[in-house]
């Protein structure tokens, strides 16, 4: 059979992402409370039916026409602006406004929802979107972490002001959230912050040069500071809020440099921005700036697990569509054995971090609801999504790319803006390195360790062999956490395999009596992690055949409408 020069190129354009994906259906079985789960798979169904067409549009118009910055009118006069691609805009309003994915965590109404949706409601359809949209997620995702922050640590009268703005999906009284941390000297270094906060006229006032600010022209921002005389280190830092208009109207004393001209993101504006006695409100107590800050820093870092397992899935559907529509030597990718390999690779990776990221919501809401012991678990296992789930999008986006071939270094296709904005996820809220090390202050100084082997050993469905693992897995993070912090990645990834392992294992226990297909699949993941992962193989060892059950792992991955019969997706 041949093909047409246009059917040589696969398209999956206009494909629904939420149909084409079945674990994600079976998966919010068994994560969304049964008193949402209607509404939010109907609301899935709809974010992915846009994903497939309307918001990749989009999200290709605006990473092509990234935001500008003016800092005068025509005239001359002072006015600092920040211009956004219209395609930009409507990203904006069908997050913020249609879905609400900034709200909906706060406060009961948001598509029909009586009270505030559960964690996994929001990472979902979060996950959804970021398969065709990277860059509004920061926004969305600091806005949605200030709010929280806002929520726990805000003086009453503060709230009241800013709470209803910060939530409303209303885009002409939307206010929009931003973090301003880093500066150029102090990088990941939050103790050798300089920015100064100084009490003039019975107001706080904020000095100093944040050099790595994205979503700087958002109506708030939270801000680490160093009060006159608070002392040196993190312990010297306080938290506050800093608007960008006073309440008279005019502008705050904020100055934005520049907009960066990054790798990635382009869609989305971030600048570096001078506080030139910017007008601030104490957020909670003086000098508990960082650990009140640390709370919107780990909220960051788990939405930026959840982009990063989106990110994965985008790669990995598209992988799998390309190889059962492309043909080349008489037959289709997916009927070569070592296409199939490279497959199930990438699908053993994006499936490790979804169930990370779905289980991880799932303990915030125990942790949110006051249960202790997953307050614990959740503090280990926001560092490890952030470690080993954005690192290894970084490789899944590459891998895509490749299956696709030269069309996938183009900018026609996504491939290239997936690969670019896949190594920011490394970057943000803390290095590789910066976030292997929190995995070990968690594991000894806050009682994340033990949390999470308690907790992975009350999970259903594990084998001895995995059970076996975990104890390898605590004790070298023992190991490592008493004075070999050289080993501090090995030591992450080993307890990020373990969990991903238990969770999806859990999964298959699960799903069996919802979904028996499911849960195999389920089950065979759980058990790959255990063999390429976690366990020792010898590099020159004679190579092993193909086990008998790939072939039907990659069909059910992803479902195609219009997929080619072939025997290997049968």
């Amino acid at each position: 059979m041949t093909q047409s020069p246009q059917d040589a190129i696969p398209d999956s354009r206009g494909q629904n992402a939420y149909r084409a994906d079945p674990s994600l259906d079976a998966l919010m079985r068994i994560y969304l409370p049964e008193d949402q789960r209607a509404l939010i798979s109907a609301q899935l169904d709809r974010m992915g039916d846009l994903v497939g067409d309307r918001l990749e549009d989009l999200a290709l118009t605006a990473d092509r026409n990234p935001p500008t910055l003016s800092i005068r009118d025509r005239r001359g006069a002072p006015r600092q602006r920040i211009d956004k691609h219209p395609a930009y805009q409507d990203l904006e309003e069908v997050a913020f406004s249609q879905f609400g994915l900034a709200a909906m965590s706060h406060r009961g109404g948001v598509m029909g929802l009586r009270g505030p949706a559960h964690p996994v409601a929001k990472y979902a359809l979060v996950y959804l979107f970021v398969q065709a949209e990277f860059g509004l997620c920061c926004p969305l995702s600091m806005t949605d972490s200030l709010t929280r922050t806002l929520r726990r640590f805000g003086s009453p009268a503060l709230q009241d002001r800013y709470l209803p703005g910060l939530t409303t999906q209303d885009m002409d009284a939307l206010l929009q959230g931003a973090m301003f941390m880093t500066e150029q000297a102090a990088g990941s270094d939050v103790g050798a912050i300089t920015t100064q906060a100084r009490m003039q006229d019975g107001e706080w006032r904020l000095y100093g040069d944040k050099w790595f600010c994205s979503n700087p022209d958002a109506a708030l921002a939270m801000v680490l500071a160093r009060p006159q005389g608070g002392g040196t280190g993190t312990r010297g830092l306080s938290l506050f809020l800093v608007p960008r208009d006073l309440q008279d109207g005019t502008p705050n004393a904020i100055r934005i440099l520049r907009l960066k001209d990054k790798m990635g993101t382009r869609s989305m504006a971030s600048g570096e921005v001078v506080l030139d006695g910017a007008v601030a409100w104490l957020v909670g107590d003086p000098g508990q700036g960082f650990r009140q800050m640390t709370d919107m820093i780990n909220m960051s870092r788990l939405a930026n697990g959840v982009r990063s397992a989106g990110l994965m899935r985008r790669a990995t559907a598209e992988a799998l569509y390309i190889a059962r529509h492309r043909r080349a030597f008489g037959q289709a990718l997916i009927d070569m054995p070592l296409m199939r390999r490279q497959l199930a690779k990438m699908l053993l990776a994006s499936e490790q971090g979804r169930s990370m990221v779905l289980h991880t919501a799932r303990v915030l809401h125990a942790a949110d609801g006051g249960d202790a012991a997953m307050a614990r678990v959740l503090r280990i296992l926001t560092p490890l999504i952030k470690f080993r789930t954005c690192r290894d999008a970084r490789k899944v986006a590459g891998d895509a790319m490749e299956v696709r071939g030269g069309c996938g270094y183009i900018e026609e296709f996504s491939d290239a803006r997936v690969l670019r904005d896949s190594h920011l996820g490394s970057i943000w809220e803390g290095t590789s390195n910066i976030v292997a090390l929190d995995v070990l202050r968690a594991a000894r100084r806050d009682g994340g360790l033990e949390a999470l082997d308690l907790y992975l050993r009350s999970l259903p469905g594990q084998s001895q062999d995995l059970i076996a693992m975990q104890v390898r897995a605590v004790t070298l993070v023992k190991a490592v956490s008493d004075g070999n912090e050289h080993e501090a990645r090995r030591a992450a990834s080993a307890l990020y395999h373990v969990a991903s392992a238990a969770f999806l294992a859990w999964e298959a226990d699960r799903l069996e009596p919802l979904d028996p297909a499911q849960a195999g699949d389920r089950s065979l993941l759980s058990r790959m992690v255990l063999t390429h992962r976690l366990s020792a193989r010898d590099p020159l060892a004679s190579s092993e055949a193909e086990p008998d059950w790939l072939p039907g792992l990659l069909a059910r991955a992803r479902i195609d409408p219009d997929a080619p019969t072939h025997d290997a997706a049968a």
